[in-house]
């Protein structure tokens, strides 16, 4: 089966989760990604979080389907190398702080001189332009700028992150939207590349929906709100008797009035200043009082039935032992069961998003450092005499 992104070749010399993320996806899809790593250390990834024989079980689902190449991209036999891999690349991926590629003399007017076709994505904290460009950037902080860590948690506690580092995987979502465009473009205005600059806060910013022309146009300066949707109404986590949490979104108008009778508050239901969303929002708290009330008499198993009977979009709060062992998620794909290096079984996300004629695959395990560097080099006519030499001086 030939994948949507077969033949097209991509250098990754990104680290951590921006720019990776980005390569995965592309090679999830048929793309050849090429992954770049400092000789010895490989990317700081392989020692984040829980590590098994001493690599992150991150690296399998992070790095599947890419080839290593170790390379100290500080000498110039390795920055060499870089250039002539580029001369046959239509991708570029490198989430580096603005300029350093330029310091290495490979910046992005070199390799387009060299390589007209080459798109180049550039993923950084604040962007390769602007007074902010050259501050560190980590997500984190990208999240707060974006706007996203003033509305997290409770009114009136310590603004809380995202469990994990959402404004990296953002970004990378924007840079392979970015590169798709840009090949598009290519293909169809005479095979001429470009650069995509991604911004992590842009990113997360792209995301805040209402934020800005709400401010904008009535001085609103939108507050956290814990677990409701302010402006939506009812949307919120309603507590069961069990103590555990029922998911409820009755913001549609029909659902709501399904809801209400579903609840025995027929009243709620025919009252006609609750009939849009606008009203529901001035009444949010009585509402909200009303589902709790219904809740807090069932357990949520017999709460969730009782809402998909009546086609209610409500759910619970997974954690990952509810997700790896969901009938819906299996019935997907979305757990994979592939394994380590050295065999041991692992489990890892499947692939998204799903095309009917042309879906991606896991085809490889993670690469060790350095699998692919004398494939790769001997693709580019770098002898074994000059390998062993540059192996020996830690070039490789």
């Amino acid at each position: 089966m030939t994948k949507p992104l077969q033949g097209i070749r991509v250098l990754e010399m990104g680290q951590l989760i921006a720019g990776p993320f980005a390569g995965k996806m592309l090679a999830e899809f048929g793309a050849q990604v090429t992954k770049v790593e400092p000789p010895v250390t490989g990317d700081p990834l392989r020692k984040w979080r829980l590590l098994h024989e001493g690599t992150s079980v991150w690296w399998a689902a992070q790095s599947r389907n890419k080839e290593s190449l170790t390379l100290d991209l500080r000498s110039p036999e390795g920055q060499d190398v870089i250039r002539k891999l580029v001369a046959d690349s239509d991708v570029l991926i490198e989430n580096f702080r603005p300029g350093t590629l330029e310091g290495w003399g490979l910046g992005w007017d070199e390799l387009h001189a060299l390589n007209p076709g080459l798109i180049m994505l550039r993923v950084s904290g604040y962007g390769q332009t602007g007074p902010y460009r050259d501050r560190p950037g980590f997500g984190v902080v990208a999240e707060a700028m974006g706007g996203l860590r003033h509305l997290s948690g409770e009114p009136g506690r310590t603004p809380v992150r995202v469990g994990i580092s959402i404004g990296d995987s953002l970004s990378a979502l924007h840079g392979v939207i970015g590169i798709l465009l840009a090949l598009r473009h290519r293909d169809q205005n005479g095979g001429e590349g470009q650069m995509i600059d991604v911004a992590l806060y842009e990113s997360v910013f792209n995301m805040m929906e209402s934020l800005l022309p709400e401010y904008s146009t009535f001085g609103t300066v939108r507050q956290p709100a814990g677990s409701s949707l302010p402006g939506i109404a009812p949307s919120n986590a309603y507590r069961c008797s069990d103590g555990k949490y029922a998911l409820i979104a009755g913001n549609g108008d029909s659902i709501f009035r399904r809801l209400m009778d579903l609840i025995g508050r027929r009243d709620l239901a025919e009252d006609p200043a609750l009939a849009q969303n606008d009203g529901r929002v001035k009444s949010v708290e009585r509402i909200d009082v009303a589902i709790a009330e219904w809740t807090s008499t069932q357990t949520l198993e017999n709460v969730l039935a009782a809402l998909n009977e009546a086609r209610i979009p409500a759910g619970k709060i997974y954690d990952v032992a509810d997700i790896a062992d969901d009938p819906h998620y299996l019935a997907r794909d979305m757990i994979l069961e592939t394994q380590l290096p050295d065999g041991t079984p692992i489990k890892v996300p499947g692939v998204v998003p799903k095309l009917s004629a042309t879906p991606g695959t896991v085809d490889t395990l993670a690469p060790t450092l350095g699998q692919h560097t004398d494939t790769v080099l001997g693709r580019i006519g770098i002898d074994n005499q000059t390998r062993d030499a540059w192996r020996a001086r830690g070039i490789i």
